[in-house]
């Protein structure tokens, strides 16, 4: 079973920056998607970056965030990094690290294989 622990939330003006982040532990068959994911009371739940920890060349973005936005992992730290730039009000969530356990392959950021989550940390973007 794998536990997710986020951190790294707050309150900034547009503009700053923030980074979360997620360690993992514990372990699941095929557990090598992690992704963040942001919620808000407006658009629901909706993808924000996703990383096959296998390859950190294998990342992908939502329109919205990309460009500003930058997932990492640190495979001795078993953490996942979101770097957030040029935030903007917009960006304002509960942001939460999800894992795709049981897939096998790269899952991106659909939402329907991610069946492990953390407890989400706040971001507020102030104009």
């Amino acid at each position: 079973q794998v536990q997710l622990v986020e951190s790294g939330g707050g309150s900034v003006q547009a503009g700053g920056s923030l980074r979360l982040s997620c360690v993992f532990s514990g372990s699941s068959f095929c557990n090598n998607n992690l992704a963040w994911f942001r919620q808000t009371p407006a658009k629901g739940r909706e993808g924000v970056a996703a990383i096959w920890i296998r390859s950190a060349s294998s990342t992908t973005y939502a329109d919205s965030v990309k460009g500003r936005f930058t997932i990492s992992h640190d495979d001795a730290k078993n953490t996942v990094y979101l770097q957030m730039d040029s935030l903007e009000p917009e960006d304002t969530a509960m942001y939460y690290c999800a894992a795709a356990g049981g897939s096998c392959h790269w899952v991106g950021l659909s939402l329907s294989a991610y069946n492990t989550w953390g407890q989400g940390t706040q971001v507020t973007v102030s104009s």
